[in-house]
């Protein structure tokens, strides 16, 4: 899990108007989240997958390290994706959300992340 949300706030600021942030990661094995971070949230997400996506030998998709099939899972329940309103230069999130990455693919540690921006 990595937290990506500084990256963010700079693209956005760097739009310098209200509009849509886009965030996607061009990847099979990889989400995109929005939730607390830092609190012990983000390791109650990652226990949650390992206890719905466990790294064991069930995974039909069997290539690379035990239990890679379920990195290939994880985004049907975590998206590659999210969209964020921004007003005024800055990320419209609650007060205690961040954009995470969310990766659990040890096979390959090199992830691209793509963000646009939709204004009128």
């Amino acid at each position: 899990m990595h937290d990506i949300t500084a990256e963010c706030a700079d693209f956005v600021r760097a739009q310098g108007a209200d509009g849509l942030l886009h965030v996607f990661v061009p990847h099979a094995t990889a989400g995109v989240a929005l939730l607390e971070l830092g609190s012990g949230s983000d390791d109650d997400l990652l226990a949650a997958l390992r206890d719905l996506l466990p790294a064991d030998d069930r995974w039909r998709h069997a290539h690379g390290s035990r239990g890679h099939g379920r990195s290939h899972v994880m985004p049907a329940l975590i998206p590659p994706y999210a969209t964020v309103p921004v007003l005024g230069g800055r990320m419209a999130l609650g007060t205690w959300q961040s954009v995470a990455l969310i990766d659990l693919n040890v096979d390959n540690p090199q992830r691209q992340v793509r963000l646009s921006f939709l204004s009128d």
